[in-house]
């Protein structure tokens, strides 16, 4: 894993993501590379703030089963969010008459979440911040800016672009949250039950 790139490029992409999209045109990294070296590394820390938040401050009285499967949950959740909405803003670019290019797509959208993902990690390990992922909604602002350089819409363009992706994200995040946490709450409480008899 390249740490300096995921660090430069996180700050960068937080405090100064005008200038971050500037060198994110230029640098030629491939889809690949990016999921490797940001994507991934955002995820785990998520998903081990998931774990330790779970097993800390929740799980006072089940199985540390419990607290592995919520972090196996946010690795699955987070992942399908991403490349979904990667997906889906591709299907909206084409209409919109901004071509269909993923790797723009998913370049937009992985340095959009950011926040969200730091959000979540801070959320997961101590309860009481769960105010902060309202900051979740810069994330927006980052993909303002970047819409604007990666694929130069009208101004008249924008708006509608911004709400439809900001809509389907949402959506997809509640309804990957609730159908993922179903499942792995059922596995984990099937395990835990059959560990106890």
């Amino acid at each position: 894993m390249d740490y300096k790139f995921f660090y430069k490029s996180f700050l960068k992409i937080i405090f100064t993501p005008e200038k971050a999209w500037d060198i994110i045109l230029t640098e030629n990294r491939s889809d690949k590379d990016l999921r490797n070296n940001f994507l991934f590394p955002l995820i785990v820390l998520v998903t081990i703030a998931a774990f330790l938040g779970s097993f800390i401050f929740t799980n006072s009285k089940l199985s540390v089963i419990y607290s592995i499967f919520t972090g196996v949950k946010y690795f699955i959740l987070l992942l399908f969010v991403t490349y979904s909405s990667a997906l889906v803003l591709g299907e909206i670019t084409k209409p919109l008459d901004l071509g269909k290019n993923f790797t723009l797509s998913f370049r937009l959208i992985v340095y959009s979440l950011t926040p969200m993902f730091f959000c979540l990690i801070a959320s997961h390990l101590f309860e009481s911040l769960i105010f902060v992922n309202i900051l979740s909604l810069y994330g927006m602002y980052i993909f303002w800016t970047g819409a604007e350089k990666l694929l130069l819409p009208p101004d008249y363009k924008k708006m509608p672009m911004l709400i439809a992706i900001f809509i389907f994200v949402t959506g997809i995040f509640f309804t990957g949250n609730w159908v993922i946490t179903a499942l792995t709450d059922r596995i984990s409480f099937t395990i835990i039950h059959h560990l106890l008899r």
